[in-house]
């Protein structure tokens, strides 16, 4: 268990790259589940979603289904005039959680997984934006390499090394507009565990102010 891991990504705006995707605007949520096991459907949705365009902020409480518990948390996505001769704006989306722990795993002999807190959060101004996480406390998941590559895929297994499930960290999307979206973790199940589907933890974007 490491107690903290941090990391960063930083966007710049480039008036001559062109789009590719739509722009992420300033969101911010603690995450979602949706699986299926032993043919009953677990879905717990989008937890404390706050927006830029409202609501500024959200609060969750604990949400526990069957398989999976989210301990509650908050979000909050706030634009700030940093010039007033100018209307230059800046936003910032970030979302906090606590206590989560996933044991849809246990009975196909696979650990328990529990992040004691973690956060992300998405910053935006005229000329860039970024985008951090961090959390603390994490069992059940070999802890991924500091700083964390993209999309780095950390396996579950069961004692005798058979993969139940993906643990994919840091997912990012750059539309190539200056806005990112980023996703903490993202914990896909793969058919060893007997179980279908995905749990996503800390998600939030942004995208360069006007």
């Amino acid at each position: 268990m490491r107690g903290t891991v941090v990391t960063a990504l930083l966007a710049l705006v480039a008036a001559a790259s062109p789009a590719s995707a739509d722009p992420l605007r300033g969101v911010a949520d603690i995450g979602s589940a949706s699986f299926t096991k032993a043919g009953s459907t677990v879905e717990v949705p989008t937890q404390g979603q706050c927006s830029i365009t409202g609501p500024a902020s959200a609060s969750a409480q604990v949400a526990s289904k069957p398989g999976v518990t989210f301990g509650g948390g908050t979000s909050s996505c706030t634009t700030t005039v940093t010039d007033p001769n100018t209307n230059a704006t800046a936003t910032k989306s970030t979302a906090t959680s606590k206590n989560f722990e996933l044991s849809a795993l246990v009975s196909a002999g696979g650990p328990r997984v529990k992040l004691a807190s973690y956060t992300v959060t998405c910053e935006g101004t005229q000329t860039q934006t970024s985008a951090n996480w961090s959390y603390g406390g994490m069992s059940g998941i070999t802890n991924p390499p500091n700083p964390v590559p993209v999309g780095y895929v950390s396996p579950i297994r069961k004692a005798d090394g058979t993969v139940l499930a993906n643990a994919v960290f840091n997912i990012q999307s750059l539309p190539g507009d200056g806005s990112i979206g980023l996703t903490m973790l993202r914990l896909e199940f793969l058919p060893a565990s007997g179980i279908s589907g995905a749990v996503t933890l800390g998600r939030t974007s942004c995208t360069p102010t006007p």
